[in-house]
């Protein structure tokens, strides 16, 4: 496989078109093109070549250059970073500032009556040259359509722009006509006549068709930046140094030139360079950069160590064993790039029916023409019925009846706390059938609390509480945390501990009032011979419930358990239970221990509950659903989930706790750590999608019966004109129809 990037593509016939052309190439298996990250993958073998592919994009009419050249992966800069979104703004607002002044004058003077200076006002000529210089500065500005149209057009493939351009370019010569012949009756002093013409003149048509166009372009440009920027917020996790020691001596070098077998060291509060394995030292190791759990792994000699994870409280060194590329977080990164390939950009019904729709329409305003000369009408009369046939073909409802209603959802959806990225987040989403759901973070708070204090026999709660407390006091371990904090809360003093010590992978040990205290695992405590059957039968129910049960003695007998765990958020329950009566099957993927999985999805009644997955088995599964034709949704919050939000069909991120690469990779954002908007959102996207369906066949069906009167001479140009602002109308109302519904 390997991976290039494309350049001209505007559109989803763009995309489809390069996509013919590379099939078409001998010895090309698959191949895969992204209009979102404007890439193509594709998977080939002789006689297919890099350069016989990068030929065949060229000979469609695009440009193509192989991804990593020389074998380098270097940060990719986004849409937003290229500038693209800011030149297309430039390009609307100047395109505007043209636009309204045109607009005042031809059909606020011409239909209204709106005040013009009286020596402007009364010359016809004046008026139409002014319209002709405002309309030809707004097609200069916008360029870009006439060119890529007609490069598409030479190329048998007409896309969006196309359908612009013709539009617009259809108006502006027929109007460029009409002022030829008011000049020819002002020279013939039939002023009456040249005056009557400038209601034939439609510049403002081909103006307003290439601004509003360009709205559409702008708020695209902006979203496709969104995949890039998760990518770079992966890339810029791995620390940009590293501490390897090289004759001798601890030496500082970039993190890209560790290579396999260097001997590095990580102090506490680093991240780890690269992948590694531990030669000496003992620490805990925050892995919730990859695998989005909150509680740290405890690392000692011969222990494995991954690059972008968190040294927390301990001395570590390390040999390399992968690096660059090879990393757990560059295989992470790949699988963003990846999933984003394969991802299918917004369905614009626009530019699938541009495939079908420009070619017929250019053809029935052929006929309609022909048909009228025939007939034996003037060309002047024929060629208007061409032109109205052609001026209903502009793309403006058509284009607009979708983000006009995706404009209202997305704004009820931000009061709600739900934050949609793009139309196809919308679209997606109401189709939801099935949602995948990351543990912690999403379903749990994210950070361990203590949930039970079970004392032995001569011990009450608040008495374990102090011991635990007083021992844990100097311990930097998140469950340790957890119990001082309780103890804090519970207003419970803690005594002195003398003599810390950590015992690696099993607890602590120290000196309280004089006498040994101990804490940690059960291996621990039975290693002491203080274990009692009831005190093991107790933890294991503990352990059952998804819980950690930590075993506390003191001056040789055991003094009792304190349980800690990551709590499932208080809404939880709430939102699986909206889910399951929208129909909508719920699904839990996490990284943490199989009991602990199933304890949380009994508790909340999950449909399904897969553990100990890595980011890729996460995605794996995902891609199970999706294969057996569900449309799936993912809700996560942490890095590891970042592959996983891109592949399902809609991502959604937890905004308060997310990390930032996975808001940006996602395709929603929830504003706050509530799972209970999900239910929200659904319902949102939903009703929102239902008016976006009526709207695009409200467009169509208004659109074809102007076609037909047009056809016919029953419709002039100005009809299909109002029509087409009609149908921009009809899409408002209707829009704020469903803002209405959805508020209710």
């Amino acid at each position: 496989m390997e991976k290039f990037d494309v350049t001209g593509m505007t559109c989803a016939a763009c995309s489809a078109h390069v996509e013919r052309a590379v099939r078409g190439v001998e010895g090309v298996k698959e191949v895969a093109v992204s209009l979102l990250t404007n890439s193509m993958t594709v998977d080939f073998s002789s006689p297919a070549t890099a350069e016989k592919i990068c030929a065949a994009v060229s000979a469609a009419g695009y440009g193509a250059a192989p991804q990593n050249i020389g074998g380098k992966k270097e940060n990719k800069k986004s849409v937003l970073e290229s500038g693209e979104p800011k030149k297309i703004l430039y390009r609307l607002i100047a395109s505007a500032a043209l636009l309204l002044p045109l607009m005042y004058v031809s059909m606020g003077h011409l239909m209204w009556g709106w005040p013009l200076p009286e020596i402007f006002a009364s010359d016809p000529l004046a008026i139409g040259l002014y319209q002709l210089l405002l309309t030809t500065a707004v097609a200069v500005i916008n360029q870009r359509f006439f060119i890529s149209g007609t490069k598409s057009l030479l190329h048998g493939a007409p896309n969006m722009d196309t359908l612009v351009s013709l539009g617009s370019a259809a108006a502006y010569i027929y109007s460029t006509a009409v002022l030829f012949e008011m000049c020819h009756a002002a020279v013939n002093g039939d002023i009456q006549t040249a005056m009557h013409h400038l209601h034939g003149l439609y510049y403002e048509s081909a103006a307003m068709i290439l601004t509003l166009i360009t709205v559409g372009k702008y708020l695209e440009a902006v979203s496709k930046g969104r995949t890039t920027d998760a990518i770079k917020s992966l890339m810029d996790l791995a620390p940009k140094t590293a501490c390897v020691i090289r004759d001798g001596k601890e030496t500082v070098i970039p993190a890209e030139e560790v290579v396999k077998g260097d001997v590095f060291v990580v102090r506490p509060g680093e991240s780890i360079p690269v992948d590694g394995r531990v030669i000496s030292g003992e620490s805990a190791v925050d892995e919730s950069a990859l695998t989005g759990e909150s509680i740290p792994v405890d690392k000692a000699q011969g222990s494995a160590v991954s690059a972008a994870t968190l040294n927390q409280n301990g001395f570590l060194t390390c040999e390399a064993t992968r690096v660059g590329e090879d990393t757990t977080l560059s295989q992470i990164i790949e699988t963003v790039e990846n999933a984003a390939a394969t991802k299918a950009p917004i369905a614009k019904i626009a530019d699938k029916v541009s495939g079908v729709f420009v070619p017929a329409v250019m053809a029935i305003a052929l006929v309609a023409g022909a048909a009228w000369l025939i007939s034996g009408r003037p060309f002047s009369f024929a060629l208007a019925r061409a032109i109205s046939v052609l001026v209903i073909s502009c793309p403006c409802a058509l284009g607009l009846a979708t983000p006009v209603a995706i404009m209202v959802g997305s704004g009820v959806g931000a009061k709600h706390g739900v934050l949609f990225k793009t139309a196809s987040a919308l679209e997606q989403t109401g189709k939801t059938q099935i949602v995948v759901l990351d543990k912690t973070g999403t379903l749990t708070k994210g950070e361990p609390q203590v949930t039970d204090i079970l004392p032995a026999s001569g011990y009450d709660g608040d008495s374990l509480l102090r011991l635990a407390a007083s021992l844990e006091s100097k311990s930097e371990h998140p469950l340790a945390a957890a119990i001082t904090r309780r103890a804090g809360e519970s207003n419970v003093e803690t005594d002195e501990a003398q003599g810390f010590t950590a015992l690696p992978g099993h607890g602590v040990r120290a000196e309280i009032n004089g006498k040994t205290a101990i804490g940690g695992n059960a291996a621990l405590i039975k290693s002491k011979g203080m274990l009692d059957a009831d005190m093991k039968a107790l933890g294991e129910r503990l352990a059952d419930e998804g819980k950690t049960p930590l075993y506390f003695a003191f001056d040789g007998r055991i003094a009792g358990i304190i349980a800690v765990a990551d709590v499932v958020k208080e809404d939880s329950g709430q939102a699986i239970s909206e889910l399951k009566n929208m129909g909508i099957r719920t699904v839990m993927l996490t990284g943490d221990n199989e009991r602990v999985a199933q304890a949380v999805g009994e508790q909340l009644g999950l449909s399904a509950v897969h553990a100990k997955l890595l980011p890729s088995q996460k995605v794996e599964r995902v891609e199970e659903l999706l294969g057996e034709g569900n449309k799936v949704a993912f809700v996560g919050d942490g890095i590891n989930d970042a592959p996983v939000l891109t592949r399902a069909d809609v991502g959604i991120a937890m905004g308060a706790m997310g990390s930032d690469a996975a808001i940006e990779s996602a395709d929603i954002v929830l504003m706050d750590d509530k799972i209970s908007k999900l239910p929200t959102a659904i319902k949102i996207a939903r009703k929102t999608m239902r008016i976006v369906n009526e709207n695009i066949w409200i467009a169509l069906a208004v659109k074809v019966i102007i076609l037909v009167l047009s056809a016919f001479g029953i419709a002039d140009m100005w009809i299909a004109v109002f029509g087409d602002v009609g149908v921009l109308i009809l899409a408002v109302l209707n829009a704020m129809r469903a803002m209405l519904k959805i508020k209710k």
